[in-house]
């Protein structure tokens, strides 16, 4: 698997302790798109365009809260992030919504959470023709035609 990820100065550490979490699971490749900058939306487009165009499976990204990311993210085309908090919700945002972005706070939930959070997005799979599809379905085929 192919994994991107990014943040913004505020969510540096939680990045790099992500990057030494997904590397010690062994769950794929990760590429850093960046912290550097200030202007949260710049690194979360370019991590979605980076999932949305398949050149990476997932992606991850992170802000003090993820609300920042995940909004900038929902603007790219064929990405579809899911803000996650609790692990139910990260597994049926794989599951059930076929997300492909995860999005996480770095001053809202603890590096321990954010850990398990990745772990059950990264290791879920969309259940294709699942009672979900065709709800994905509409929401893929609205955002294509756009």
């Amino acid at each position: 698997m192919k994994i991107a990820i990014g943040c913004d100065p505020n969510a540096k550490q939680a990045k790099e302790d992500m990057i030494k979490f997904i590397n010690s699971k062994g769950y794929g490749e990760v590429t850093d798109f960046g912290s550097d900058d200030v202007i949260y939306a710049n690194v979360a487009i370019k991590v979605a365009e980076a999932v949305a165009s398949g050149e990476y499976d997932r992606g991850i990204l992170l802000c003090g809260t993820g609300i920042g990311v995940s909004i900038a993210a929902a603007k790219v085309k064929g990405a579809y992030p899911a803000l996650l908090s609790d692990i139910y919700s990260a597994k049926r945002a794989r599951l059930s919504n076929n997300a492909n972005i995860a999005c996480m706070g770095a001053f809202t939930i603890g590096s321990k959470l954010r850990e398990e959070l990745a772990d059950a997005f990264l290791t879920n799979e969309f259940v294709e023709g699942c009672s979900s599809q065709p709800k994905v379905d509409a929401y893929v085929n609205y955002d294509m035609s756009r």
